[in-house]
Order: structure tokens, then C-alpha cells, then sequence
């Protein structure tokens, strides 16, 4: 069996795990996360791995980049990723990285994008299943209304990253 290695980070706006396989980053996602066993059984079946404390290259780089990201510094990612979910949430998780900085679309636009618009509800289902936050922007996709809607680390958190990205893009409402 394969080993995915993890460690926790501190965000400004709440506790997140991450962690990398080979040399990708696999999980960047909240410590208090109510899907969390599920996500985490999902990753682990997913590369036939199990979890282990530590760190690597891909952590130390995800985590300087996060610093840069919260810093106002950073806004776009160049770790790479894999993806560990059905086809259909892949498609979507990659759609969200199409998403710029400061910038907010509704699950019905996304379910547009991946060319599938009946397809709302699945959509936000395999939003909430990301496991990859920040570098998968899932906290750009809000409510048709542009409202706020659930979020893994909890709405103050979606809250705290889109004030975050507005604070640096002029002239861009968000929500």
C-alpha cells in the first residue's frame, strides 16, 4: 500500500489538512470537515494509500503558496493536483479551477460549463465533495440568488476567502 502524507495548516480562517501522493497534492481541505471520514475513505480507496504524518515537497510548496494566497500575494496555483473522485466530479473539480481570482459564478453556470445544465443539483453535490479547497476554488460557486451557500469549512470561511480575493481585485462585487 502506498502512503499519502499529511500534515495540518493553519489557515487565517480555519484548520486544514494537507497532503500529497507522489508528487501531487491530493488533499488540501478543513479539519473540521462534517464529510470528513467519507472524503478521506474516498482519497485513500481512491490511490490505494493510507495516511501518514509527515511532510514532502508538494506540503512545502502548498504551503507557501497558501501563505502567499492568505498574504494577498498569490493568485494563481502551479502544484499539481490529482484528482481522487468519479468521472463526473473530476469534470466538475477541474471546471473550478477555470474559475479566476475574484471572481464568483452560481452551481446553474457551472452546470452550464461542464455542458450538463439539468445537472444542478449533482453539480453542488460534487462541489462539496472537493477535497483539493483554495487550489480548487469551490468557494467561488455561489447561489443563483448570489448568496452564500454550504461550504466544507463552514460559510464564515467561503466568507473570509471571497473577502479575501475581493479585497485584491478592484472593482469586482463578488456576491
Amino acid at each position: 500500500m502506498e502512503t499519502i502524507k499529511i500534515t495540518r495548516y493553519q489557515s487565517p480562517v480555519g484548520d486544514m489538512i494537507v497532503g500529497s501522493y507522489g508528487d501531487k497534492l491530493c488533499i488540501c481541505d478543513w479539519a473540521v470537515e462534517k464529510r470528513r471520514y467519507t472524503i478521506d475513505r474516498r482519497i485513500q480507496r481512491h490511490l490505494n494509500a493510507k495516511y501518514e504524518e509527515g511532510t514532502s515537497e508538494v506540503i512545502q510548496r502548498a504551503i507557501e503558496e497558501l501563505d502567499a494566497y492568505f498574504a494577498g500575494y498569490r493568485k494563481i496555483f502551479d502544484i499539481p493536483v490529482v484528482f481522487t473522485g468519479s468521472e463526473f466530479q473530476c469534470t466538475v473539480w477541474g471546471e473550478l479551477m477555470k474559475i479566476p481570482y475574484g471572481t464568483t459564478i452560481s452551481y446553474g453556470e457551472l452546470a452550464r460549463r461542464i455542458r450538463n445544465p439539468k445537472a444542478v443539483r449533482a453539480v453542488a453535490s460534487a462541489n462539496a465533495t472537493n477535497p483539493i479547497s483554495i487550489f480548487v476554488p469551490c468557494h467561488r460557486v455561489i447561489g443563483s440568488n448570489h448568496k452564500l451557500t454550504g461550504y466544507g469549512g463552514g460559510l464564515d470561511a467561503k466568507k473570509g476567502l471571497l473577502e479575501l480575493e475581493r479585497s485584491k481585485t478592484v472593482g469586482n462585487e463578488l456576491w
